[in-house]
């Protein structure tokens, strides 16, 4: 489905996480994987089990927060994987409460707007030429605590910055569908990582990491060809 293809996937360094089955998702089905996390030794290492199985993919380190870090990411997967990209999928984020808004801290709003709503759109706008180059796909994560009526008391920050993502896409698909650039939202309640398993335990339900992988990929697949704008709740 995705052979002869670059794929981008942000946020795939933890082991445990979302990204790691994305990753998979998109090697077994042939694309060839740039995978970017904070911290480079993490990347490297998700790349590395990547391609134990026979699979490509290369890991890279970088602030998706800063622009200029992002500016020399972008040549540098020019040069070495080409100047095209068949999607992006920027799974960065982390959930934090920030508190009631009449008691919340400044810093903690700004990091959540910053780490959420800053790096999707600092990246989204960093990779669209290769985008536009390869008619690619882009899939940004938005959340549950995005959508209409959804509790959001205590958590203003994060969801406020989700709230963006969703607007963000919006316009990325309305301002690049004369490019072939298509952009669509996830919006998943909680989902079953070892992250969310050591804060919120394993009594709740989650969404399955399968189960999100198979949505990214269908989005970025030709069979969704005719899809974008769209915000598609999970769980």
């Amino acid at each position: 489905m995705f052979s002869d293809s670059v794929v981008l996937l942000t946020g795939v360094g933890g082991t445990g996480q979302v990204g790691e089955v994305v990753a998979r998702a998109f090697a077994d089905l042939g694309a060839s994987l740039v995978l970017v996390d904070r911290t480079l030794e993490k990347a490297r290492a998700r790349a590395a089990a990547i391609t134990a199985t026979g699979r490509a993919a290369w890991g890279y380190g970088c602030d998706l927060t800063n622009a200029d870090a992002l500016s020399a990411l972008v040549d540098l997967v020019r040069r070495t994987h080409g100047d095209r990209l068949r999607a992006l999928v920027h799974m960065v984020g982390g959930f934090a409460m920030s508190g009631p808004v009449a008691e919340s801290s400044v810093d903690d709003w700004n990091r959540q707007i910053t780490q959420h709503l800053g790096s999707a759109f600092l990246t989204t706008r960093a990779f669209l030429p290769l985008l536009r180059a390869g008619h690619g796909s882009i899939v940004l994560f938005s959340s549950q605590a995005a959508m209409p009526g959804a509790p959001v008391a205590g958590m203003s920050a994060y969801a406020v910055a989700k709230s963006g993502i969703v607007t963000l896409m919006r316009a990325i698909s309305a301002e690049e569908s004369k490019n072939g650039v298509r952009a669509n939202a996830l919006a998943p309640a909680a989902i079953r990582t070892a992250a969310n398993l050591g804060t919120m335990g394993d009594t709740i339900h989650y969404v399955e990491r399968e189960d999100v992988a198979a949505a990214v990929t269908f989005l970025c697949s030709e069979q969704a060809s005719a899809i974008s704008g769209a915000l598609i709740p999970l769980g």
